[in-house]
C-alpha cells in the first residue's frame, strides 16, 4: 500500500453560525410585542379558528387576517418527543419535551419546550403554564419553557440568556427579532483532500489528474465528474495562475475581515483544468481583470498548518495578462 492509501484522513470541528435577522410585519409583530408584555395573541381565521402564533393569510380562503385576539398562557400537551441530550442554543440544558401545545382559546398548537423533569412525568393531554422570563424583549424566547400547572418542577432549569435585541427607539415597539442560528459538526477530509491538505502545510498545491480525460483537478476529487473514473495521478501545481472570472466586494457585511472595496476571483492555477476562489490584494480592485497573471502570497511559514488559508491571498505578478482563448474554455 501507499503511504496516502495508509495515512489517516483529516478531520476538524466545523462551526457554522450568524445571526438571522428579520422584520416581524404587523402580524408577527403583534404577536412579539404581546409576549414582550408577558400576554400570547393569536389570529383568528375565516372559518373562526384561532391561529397561534398567528398567521398573515387564512390558509383556506388566502385572505389577509386582521381578527386578534388574546389566548391563555395555559394550554394541554397534545404530542410531545423527550430530548435526553439537549443541543447548544436548545432552551433547556438538561433534558427536556419537544411539545405542541394549544394553548386555551387557540384552535392550533405552539411548538415549545416543556421542563418535565423525566418522560414518565409528561404525557398526551397533560396540562401545562408558561415560564415567563424575568426580563422580557419582544421574542419567542420571552417564554423560556412550560410546565405542568399541577406539578411543576421544584428546582426549575436555568433560563438560557437573553436573545440579542435589534437597536429601537425608546418606546418603539419591537420590529425586528434576532434569532442566533449555529451548526456544530466535525467534518472528515477524504483521503485525497487530506492529501492536498497536507500538501498546504507543506507549501506544496498538489491536484490530481483524469486518466481519461486528463483534466487535472485543485483541490482534488478523488473521481473525475466528467468521466466518473478514480484520478489516482497525483500532480503538483505551481503558485501562479490567471484570473478568470471575478467579483469586486464593495458592500459590508457581517463578519467582514477585508474592508471593502476587494475582489474575489477564481483563480486557475498554471496546468490546472479547474479554478478555485480566492482573495486577489496587492492592487487596486479596479485594476483586476480578466486574463491577469497572480501568484499566491504565502503567510509566514510559521504560521502554515493544513489549510488554504497558508495562502493570504494572490497578487498581480506584473507579467502580460493571458489571452482570452487561452482559458475561456475554463469559464
Amino acid at each position: 500500500m501507499t503511504a496516502a492509501e495508509t495515512e489517516t484522513p483529516l478531520s476538524a470541528p466545523l462551526d457554522v453560525g450568524f445571526d438571522y435577522t428579520r422584520s416581524v410585519g404587523p402580524v408577527l409583530g403583534r404577536f412579539v410585542n404581546a409576549l414582550r408584555e408577558r400576554r400570547v395573541v393569536g389570529v383568528r381565521g375565516d372559518d373562526g379558528r384561532v391561529h397561534v402564533p398567528p398567521v398573515e393569510y387564512d390558509p383556506d380562503t388566502a385572505r389577509a387576517l386582521t381578527d386578534f385576539t388574546d389566548v391563555g398562557d395555559e394550554g394541554t400537551v397534545v404530542s410531545w418527543s423527550w430530548v435526553a441530550e439537549p443541543l447548544d442554543g436548545q432552551p433547556l440544558q438538561r433534558p427536556f419535551a419537544w411539545a405542541l401545545i394549544r394553548l386555551d382559546g387557540a384552535d392550533t398548537c405552539l411548538l415549545h419546550a416543556v421542563d418535565a423533569g423525566s418522560p414518565s412525568r409528561i404525557s398526551t393531554g397533560m396540562r401545562v403554564k408558561a415560564r415567563w422570563a424575568d426580563e422580557t424583549v419582544g421574542h419567542i424566547r420571552d417564554i423560556v419553557c412550560f410546565v405542568s400547572v399541577d406539578s411543576p418542577p421544584e428546582d426549575p432549569a436555568p433560563a438560557p440568556p437573553p436573545p440579542p435585541v435589534a437597536e429601537r427607539a425608546e418606546g418603539e415597539p419591537v420590529s425586528t427579532v434576532i434569532t442566533p442560528i449555529h451548526l456544530h459538526y466535525m467534518h472528515s477530509a477524504s483521503p485525497e483532500e487530506s492529501r492536498y491538505l497536507r500538501g498546504l502545510a507543506e507549501g506544496r498545491l498538489l491536484g490530481q489528474r483524469c486518466p481519461a480525460c486528463g483534466k487535472v483537478y485543485v483541490p482534488p476529487r478523488g473521481a473525475c465528474p466528467t468521466d466518473g473514473v478514480p484520478t489516482t495521478d497525483e500532480v503538483e501545481l505551481p503558485d501562479t495562475g490567471i484570473v478568470t472570472t471575478f467579483c469586486i466586494v464593495n458592500v459590508p457585511f457581517l463578519g467582514q475581515r477585508i474592508k471593502p472595496p476587494y475582489v474575489a476571483a477564481y483563480i486557475l492555477l498554471d496546468g490546472a483544468d479547474i479554478a478555485f476562489l480566492h482573495l486577489v490584494l496587492g492592487c487596486e480592485a479596479s485594476e483586476v481583470r480578466m486574463g491577469m497573471r497572480v501568484r499566491a502570497a504565502w503567510k509566514p511559514r510559521e504560521e502554515w498548518s493544513t489549510t488554504l488559508e497558508n495562502v493570504a491571498h494572490f497578487e498581480p505578478t506584473g507579467e502580460p495578462d493571458a489571452p482570452y482563448e487561452s482559458f475561456a474554455h475554463h469559464l
